[in-house]
């Protein structure tokens, strides 16, 4: 129990030591679309850093200097609660307010909405391939409740332990013949 402490404890302390060092509330994210393809893959996990809107650099991918690959809400997109990924192609100023107009490496055309500084949650600065596939594994509601539902069990079993053990050998254990029992039982067999 010691130890599933202090790796929690662990696993926190990484956490938001990244946040801070990112300057990010989303360190680390999984890209779970095929939008940025062939620059970033499904299951690649990938490290985004906090930085200020005026600071983005907006190009097409086909440029000598792509545009930043930026993470954003998904609300520009009609997509509430997601975060989208896409590159940052060009600036769009519309009645002297900024926006930052993007678009998936792989799709076909800009992305409909507009981008603004409140939008804007960062840019992509690393990536590890294939391993966001654990991020997405545990994605969907159900697979969240099966890990809580086992760590919870372990937990239980870990704790009690040695008593589930004497439980068991309890209901294994055959009550062994003691002597005199055999004599009685031959005593009253005669007579």
């Amino acid at each position: 129990i010691i130890l599933l402490g202090i790796s929690i404890a662990s696993v926190f302390i990484f956490w938001f030591g990244l946040k801070a060092a990112l300057g990010t509330e989303y360190p680390l994210l999984a890209v779970s679309s095929g939008s940025m393809r062939p620059t970033l893959q499904v299951g690649d996990l990938i490290m985004v850093q906090g930085l200020n809107f005026s600071q983005v650099n907006a190009a097409p991918a086909s440029s000598p200097v792509p545009g930043d690959i930026i993470v954003f809400r998904g609300e520009v997109l009609g997509k509430p609660g997601d975060l989208i990924v896409h590159r940052a192609v060009r600036w769009e100023v519309i009645d002297d307010k900024a926006y930052i107009r993007t678009k998936g490496d792989a799709n076909s055309g800009e992305d409909a909405g507009r981008v603004t500084a409140t939008d804007l949650i960062g840019k992509v600065v690393g990536r590890v391939p294939w391993l966001g596939y654990v991020a997405l594994f545990f994605q969907p509601m159900e697979t969240k409740l099966i890990i809580v539902a086992l760590i919870i069990v372990y937990i239980f079993v870990a704790f009690f332990w040695e008593d589930i053990t004497k439980f068991i050998r309890s209901l294994y254990k055959k009550p062994q013949p003691q002597p005199h029992d055999f004599v009685e039982r031959c005593l009253n067999a005669k007579g």
